[in-house]
């Protein structure tokens, strides 16, 4: 389903009205905004929504971080993960650890659509793919 140019700029008017002076999502008027398309019951108000809802998750991963490592990680090795993603990304990041072991060893951090993969496996990947 492909929002029309009129659908998609009525959804950045509602998301733009739904951001804080630090353009941060108000998560209340986002509701808000929500609960009123719902309400309003037009004929296009579900298309709005969907085009709206991509926008806030869309933002929502701009400001999370999701680290894969092989094994649990140190809380020393997770303080000093947080403190590199704050230099890099502001404040507003917020690092979510999960345990792959699929990577077999190393670290991939996803930031949005941005991917740094230091693991073991795309090493091997790599690898695989030169010879």
């Amino acid at each position: 389903m492909r929002a029309s140019k009129r659908t998609t700029r009525i959804a950045r008017h509602l998301f733009r009205l739904c951001l804080d002076e630090g353009r941060q999502l108000d998560e209340k008027r986002a509701r808000m905004v929500v609960a009123h398309i719902l309400a309003d019951k037009r004929r296009h108000g579900l298309h709005v929504l969907a085009a709206f809802e991509r926008l806030v998750r869309l933002h929502s991963d701009r400001y999370t971080a999701v680290i894969e490592s092989a094994v649990p990680l140190s809380e020393e090795m997770r303080d000093g993960v947080r403190a590199d993603l704050v230099r890099v990304y502001g404040p507003k990041v917020e690092a979510l650890f999960e345990v792959n072991p699929a990577l077999i060893g190393g670290m991939r951090i996803k930031v949005g659509s941005e991917v740094y993969d230091g693991s073991v496996r795309a090493r091997l990947t790599a690898l695989e793919a030169r010879l």
